[in-house]
């Protein structure tokens, strides 16, 4: 199953950050571990994942440092601010929000579908 654009950006932030609150990371592995979280669901692309981590670093939530691989490459590493873990828990409350009321949604749908339809020419 492909999942949208939309969904994919509106679910970033949250999976970033809930990324590098288990600890600093890169971009290459952020998205690896994206990879490996969703079941192959999520495939992030750079255009997708850096600026997400730019806006981030402005916002306060994460902070960033200069590293060498193992392979002496330079390498750019993201960590979690005070803000950012405070900001896990925002993020964490409005989603909550948004699928109890998909959930709710959902559920209204499957009842009104599932009840019969009326016959042709009788009104509801």
């Amino acid at each position: 199953m492909k999942v949208s654009k939309d969904l994919m950006a509106a679910s970033s932030t949250p999976l970033v950050l809930a990324i590098l609150a288990d600890g600093e990371s890169y971009g290459y592995a952020i998205v690896k571990r994206v990879r490996e979280l969703s079941d192959g669901q999520l495939e992030w692309t750079d255009g997708l994942l850096y600026p997400l981590l730019h806006r981030l670093e402005d916002a306060g939530h994460i902070e960033s440092r200069w590293g060498r691989s193992e392979t002496g490459r330079r390498r750019r590493y993201y960590r979690l601010t005070a803000a950012g873990t405070r900001e896990i828990s925002e993020q964490r409350r409005q989603w909550a929000a948004v699928a109890a009321a998909l959930d709710s949604a959902w559920q209204d749908l499957r009842e009104a579908t599932a009840a019969p339809l009326p016959a042709p020419g009788v009104a509801r």
